[in-house]
């Protein structure tokens, strides 16, 4: 099942850290990074999901 969020996590930042942590701070801050620039946001969220 990580895998699968990894994956979504490199398409879609933000879904990928939804699904693993929900509406909560790592959410918010995953879509100011995927605003800010693509790749801080893909690497953020690949960082939650491997994190937990």
């Amino acid at each position: 099942m990580d895998l699968v969020r990894i994956l979504i996590a490199i398409l879609l930042p933000p879904l990928g850290v939804f699904l693993q942590v929900g509406i909560k701070w790592p959410f918010w801050i995953n879509i100011l990074l995927t605003l800010l620039g693509y790749v801080p946001g893909i690497v953020h969220a690949v960082w939650i999901i491997a994190k937990r």
